[in-house]
């Protein structure tokens, strides 16, 4: 049979840091025609199950003991072309062709599993603090952004009466009168204005009296 047929691998092995991992891989294989005279004569018919698990699993066994746990995640790209490519150097000192070799799963030990969740909430916390503690600093900056504001605008005002006396404040109180005047006579529930403004200036703030 020199059709690519597949297979999976599963193993469990160590890490550099001691840590259990379960690692799935598949692959994709045919023998090498020109060297199915060997295959046969070295190895029989079954040549796949004799040689392909055993240099699966010597591979993956090599390849994981080099790394530590949490670079299995950070890193599984080049841990994976890892074992392909040992796989296919190993497969093809067997006259067996690799046409694809992939890990699929790569699973952890329940410790290892339940720090890594422990150390994503502790991250997620930290986070949350840190957006607390940046809010609460623009709220302060805004506080005092709008208090020197505040103190400025009093100072203006301040300044403003000294040079020029209560004659602002009642400048103010008119140009106020008339912008209700204006909205009154917009408003369709009025129905009847009085011919002065002296009603309206009172009621804007007691204009004083003529």
């Amino acid at each position: 049979n020199v059709r690519i047929r597949p297979k999976l691998i599963q193993t469990t092995t160590g890490t550099k840091d001691l840590q259990m991992v379960t690692i799935h891989v598949r692959m994709l294989f045919k023998p090498d025609i020109e060297g199915l005279p060997t295959i046969h004569k070295t190895l029989g018919e079954d040549y796949d199950e004799r040689v392909i698990p055993s240099i699966a699993n010597e591979v993956m066994k090599a390849t994981i003991a080099q790394y530590n746990a949490e670079q299995l995640l950070t890193q599984r790209e080049q841990v994976s072309h890892e074992i392909r490519d040992a796989i296919v150097a190993r497969a093809s000192q067997f006259n067996i062709l690799m046409d694809d070799v992939a890990l699929t799963h790569l699973t952890y030990g329940k410790e290892f599993a339940r720090a890594i969740e422990e150390k994503q909430v502790a991250e997620q916390d930290a986070e949350r603090q840190k957006f607390i503690v940046l809010r609460s600093e623009q709220e302060r900056q805004a506080t005092v952004i709008r208090s020197e504001g505040e103190a400025e605008a009093a100072k203006m005002i301040s300044q403003a009466l000294k040079e020029h006396g209560s004659g602002l404040i009642e400048v103010r109180r008119i140009d106020a009168a008339k912008d209700i005047a204006d909205n009154l006579s917009k408003s369709p529930n009025v129905m009847y204005l009085p011919n002065g403004q002296q009603m309206l200036l009172n009621m804007a703030g007691g204009a004083r009296q003529q």
